[in-house]
């Protein structure tokens, strides 16, 4: 499965996001270009919006907080999200 939101490095995976923050609910809204979209019941406001993007992925995938890891864009809606201990067809699978 060639998701272009996906890319394998190591062993797991680097997801492409464009977040939208203070959203009514935490949810998957599709694609937006080449980056996956989620929207998020949180402010960005004292990091808050992240750590919400944060669980979400990793309550997603099933995988501890810990495996999750904020790469780039702390302060924009276009962040990468590495996540250890899965695979590109399994995250495309619980994103979508």
């Amino acid at each position: 499965m060639a998701e272009s939101w996906i890319q394998e490095s190591g062993g797991g995976v680097v997801l492409s996001l464009h977040v939208a923050p203070r959203a009514k609910r935490t949810e998957v809204a599709g694609l937006h270009g080449a980056a996956l979209k989620v929207r998020l019941a949180a402010p960005p406001v004292d990091d808050r919006a992240n750590r919400e993007l944060l669980r979400f992925v990793a309550g997603r995938l099933g995988v501890p907080n810990s495996a999750v890891d904020l790469v780039s864009g702390q302060t924009s809606r276009e962040k990468r999200v590495a996540v250890a201990g899965v695979t590109a067809d399994h995250a495309a699978c619980w994103l979508r």
